[in-house]
């Protein structure tokens, strides 16, 4: 069984703080501060640039990729991580639409992350082709996997709500009707069990700085599936991702058969230095134990803030089983409500219109936080204390 007495022990909390929030920013790693002071004084001061080679710098793009890889059910090999999670969207949706080429539908809903539908938008500019971007309810989707579909692109679990596509049975429609899947998995990474392998993903992509708690702007990963790998074109075409990198051929020619083809250019070397250390508190994780702990943890935060707080509404699935690792209520004052929340060391967010949303992270989160964090919101719902002028302010992150 999973230790999360352990696992809390090795994330720094400030005092008092309860901080439901780690599926939008993860907390610090407590060995964080030590491993930025060993990339700056045992790496770059004092091997410079033969650190690339000496320290492993090159190949930190896969052997980072290899440990998330374990975490979404992938093989090694399969994984590499590098650049920002849109431009890993970018590259997943044109390198997919390559492979059918004689499609013109992408298909997604309208509850996907705004940044995957601007990608989407922006290749569709660039490509100039007779593309066509079609987004229904998130519950639609499946209903409209047909034989003029080329991709379907979907986040997994819904940023919003929580809702929580099915995986497998998205895939098995899209390809017994020609089509391929581009999956978000940034509020699945280190939230919910993922299996690549066994739904027989084609692409998957997502971000390290949420669940996984590599820092803000950590990089983000993309997965292929190792049967797609040697005929995948990377439209992004970076030196990185080189047959022949230090060769400095003026042609682009794609790593053959390898996933090092997905790479791009010079990544940042030191947010990988916070990224592995974060990733060491996953190292004795069952991913299983932690979807029940999980379940237990929003069950619980649901029952109480419906048993205590009149005037919010459930907005993520009932169904615990249909939903990610975050709990979304609504609130026509939500977001001046949050703002009460956290200036009470009661750290969740808002998201336009009036969603109040908290992540449920059993890494560092236990029973006691869920219902001290009730305690808290309940007591400003019957002071209405959210009506303080202050709470009205809004600053350019919500």
């Amino acid at each position: 069984m999973t230790d999360f007495a352990k696992t809390r022990a090795m994330f720094h909390i400030p005092e008092g703080m309860i901080y439901l929030n780690g599926n939008s920013l993860g907390p610090m790693p407590k060995a964080a501060p030590d491993a930025m002071n060993r990339f700056l004084n045992d790496e770059w001061a004092s091997e410079l640039i033969k650190g690339w080679n000496t320290k492993g710098w090159f190949v930190q793009t896969n052997t980072l990729g290899d440990r998330i890889a374990r975490l979404i059910g992938a093989p090694d090999g399969s994984t590499v991580v590098g650049d920002t999670l849109s431009i890993k969207v970018f590259q997943a949706l044109s390198a997919a639409l390559a492979l059918v080429p004689d499609r013109r539908v992408i298909l997604s809903d309208n509850g996907n992350f705004p940044t995957d539908l601007y990608m989407a938008q922006g290749l569709m500019k660039l490509k100039d082709d007779g593309f066509e971007l079609r987004t229904p309810a998130p519950e639609d989707v499946l209903g409209q996997i047909s034989d003029e579909v080329a991709v379907v692109m979907l986040t997994e679990v819904d940023y919003r709500t929580g809702r929580k596509h099915d995986m497998k049975a998205v895939i098995e429609k899209a390809h017994a009707n020609g089509a391929l899947v581009v999956w978000d998995l940034a509020h699945s990474a280190g939230a919910v069990p993922v299996d690549v392998t066994s739904t027989d993903a084609d692409f998957a992509v997502g971000c390290t700085y949420k669940f996984l708690n590599g820092g803000p702007g950590a990089p983000a990963f993309i997965y292929v599936a190792p049967r797609l790998i040697e005929t995948v074109e990377p439209f992004l075409s970076g030196w990185h991702g080189h047959e022949a990198p230090f060769a400095f051929d003026t042609d682009y020619r794609p790593m053959p058969g390898k996933i090092e083809r997905m790479r791009i250019g010079t990544p940042s070397v030191a947010s990988f230095a916070l990224l592995d250390a974060a990733l060491d508190a996953w190292d004795e994780v069952d991913m299983d134990d932690l979807r029940v702990r999980s379940i237990e943890l929003s069950e619980l935060f649901i029952k109480e803030v419906e048993a205590r707080c009149p005037g919010l509404t459930l907005a993520s699935p009932r169904d615990a089983h249909e939903r990610g690792s975050h709990v979304s209520f609504r609130f026509e004052k939500g977001f001046e409500c949050m703002q009460a929340l956290i200036d009470s060391k009661v750290i969740g967010d808002f998201r336009a219109p009036d969603i109040m949303r908290f992540g449920i992270t059993p890494l560092f989160i236990t029973e006691a936080d869920i219902l001290k964090a009730v305690d808290v919101l309940e007591d400003i719902l019957k002071t209405e204390s959210w009506k303080d002028p202050r709470f009205q302010i809004r600053g350019a992150v919500t």
